[in-house]
């Protein structure tokens, strides 16, 4: 199976050769207003408004877990890339 290479998309010619960055893409990342953030709000479903709502009373609020029993020292082996166990790494 071959492929035509006249029938790929091109990019642009001024485009970057890699966009990583939202910025790079031409999003704005400015914050929106306090007016303008609560009118995108409003224009959202009920549902989407009270999912939004949800998330950020869990961002705010202080979650009481309890401690963990035979847990590993040291930090996060999923959050901070490897496991590690009697001088073995792991790399998932």
């Amino acid at each position: 199976m071959s492929v035509d290479p006249d029938d790929l998309p091109q990019a642009a010619p001024d485009a970057p050769a890699c966009p990583t960055t939202p910025r790079d893409r031409g999003i704005d990342l400015t914050p929106l207003s306090a007016e303008a953030e609560a009118a995108r709000r409003a224009a959202l479903p009920d549902v989407a408004r009270r999912a939004l709502d949800e998330a950020e009373a869990r961002r705010d609020g202080d979650l009481k877990l309890p401690p963990e029993l035979g847990g590993r020292n040291g930090p996060e082996p999923v959050r901070y890339g490897d496991w590690e166990l009697k001088g073995l790494a792991i790399d998932f």
